[in-house]
């Protein structure tokens, strides 16, 4: 998801510029005069141009400084000379959400690795290709991706490895998108489409969009209002009977998220959508889906803000009302998986700030079992969570919490504050019966 800013090796800024350290420097334990990846570059004279696909060479990011890169994909700049190039690139152990268009004045040519030519009988990969997966990654890149082995990773990779869509315009934002969305084939080539805010139709042009926005007259997502606190509110869509407008919506959040299947049969899932209202009527910022009925017992399958309205506590939010639901069903829930990355620092840091405040608050003893029916969290989730902050250990067959006051207290510190607060008396909601939808589709 990705609703608050994900914990990785180095430092980073969502969406912002790669660790620090990478002023050039090639990679620890290189060899004298080694370019990041290791291999010997070549001589400038010896560069060749257009520069190849995998090519590895130093790259210039927006803070002007230089980082270890690889050459995902090239093509012709529009309007320009015949050998005039830009060059797709991935910034090495970094997440691909960095990825970009850059022109040839951006590289370093005095780093130039050219690309390993293919061993025979190997199917054309070279040596270096033959390695792990995450050789040329970051651990954050596999997240989201553990149900992968290396093969399909890669696979996943190859097919999505060059975003399609480089900018959106929704309402009165501009946003740079992240990743690649499988988008109908006549969108695919655009670099930005432009949103309807109310039912999220995109369209190729700015003046399509406005001449299709004259024409809408429902001015909010196409269901139930279920919460309203101020100027948020909270709308409940069907996938079956708003089949357009979800489908728009998972278009538009694949853009954002990297780990997710984009399901284009959202008939079986309800989608809670989260929403900025004014006098100009309700904005989206951000939603979560869910089944309509899970076996797994899944509250969440997937969960976006949009980028123009993170880090205003909307992701803590979605997570926090997902659960709210949960109590009015009686039903513990879990988050569907894999997580990504920001989804696994979100989730993790709701849990604790939930069971670190029951913990601080209760005298005497507490079990799993109250914590979990208390919280509606799965048993699993709470256990995984108490153990990332060592405050439980296994006694003679059973989980025995370990929770000091200034322990307690540290790590509230840690998680941070709550986000927007969800007001459960505010909530007005019947549980989905999928006995009675069932009936209606058949007739």
């Amino acid at each position: 998801m990705k609703a608050s800013q994900g914990a990785g090796k180095g430092k980073r800024v969502m969406g912002g510029k790669p660790h620090e350290g990478g002023d050039g420097a090639g990679a620890a334990g290189a060899a004298p005069g080694a370019a990041p990846s290791g291999r010997i570059p070549v001589p400038r004279s010896a560069v060749r141009l257009p520069l190849e696909v995998s090519t590895h060479l130093e790259c210039k990011w927006r803070d002007g400084k230089f980082y270890p890169a690889r050459i995902i994909e090239r093509r012709r700049v529009d309007g320009g000379a015949e050998d005039e190039y830009e060059y797709y690139v991935h910034y090495r152990k970094f997440n691909r959400r960095m990825d970009e268009w850059v022109p040839l004045d951006n590289f370093n040519l005095d780093t130039v690795c050219p690309p390993e030519p293919p061993e025979p009988g190997e199917g054309g990969r070279t040596r270096n290709q033959k390695r792990k997966v995450d050789d040329d990654h970051s651990e954050e890149e596999g997240e989201g991706h553990e149900d992968f082995d290396p093969q399909q990773l890669r696979e996943h990779e190859e097919f999505t490895k060059v975003k399609n869509i480089e900018k959106i315009e929704l309402g009165r934002f501009e946003m740079e998108t992240w990743y690649y969305s499988p988008f109908p084939p006549e969108y695919r080539d655009c670099k930005k489409l432009y949103f309807c805010e109310y039912d999220l139709h995109f369209f190729k042009h700015r003046h399509q969009m406005l001449r299709h926005l004259k024409k809408v007259k429902l001015l909010h997502p196409p269901g139930t209002e279920i919460y309203r606190n101020g100027n948020i509110s909270m709308f409940e869509v069907d996938g079956r009977k708003a089949k357009t407008f979800c489908q728009n919506l998972c278009y538009l959040a694949k853009l954002f998220l990297d780990h997710k299947t984009l399901y284009y049969d959202v008939d079986l899932f309800l989608f809670y959508v989260m929403c900025e209202c004014d006098e100009r009527g309700a904005h989206v910022v951000g939603y979560f889906s869910k089944e309509k009925a899970s076996e797994e017992g899944f509250n969440l399958a997937c969960i976006l803000t949009l980028p123009a309205y993170q880090r205003r506590g909307y992701g803590k939010f979605l997570i926090s009302f997902s659960y709210e639901l949960s109590k009015i069903e009686g039903k513990v829930g879990t988050p569907e998986r894999p997580l990504s990355d920001l989804g696994l620092v979100s989730y993790r840091s709701h849990w604790t700030r939930v069971l670190l405040n029951i913990l601080k608050q209760t005298e005497g003893t507490i079990s799993i079992k109250d914590l979990s029916d208390m919280t509606m969290f799965k048993t699993d989730d709470i256990i995984s969570t108490l153990q990332h902050l060592n405050m439980i250990q296994y006694v003679k067959g059973q989980h025995v919490i370990c929770a000091a006051p200034h322990v307690i207290e540290e790590h509230l510190r840690k998680c941070g504050s709550a986000g927007l607060d969800v007001d459960p008396t505010k909530i007005v909601w019947c549980p989905f019966d999928a006995r009675a939808d069932y009936q209606i589709v058949r007739g």
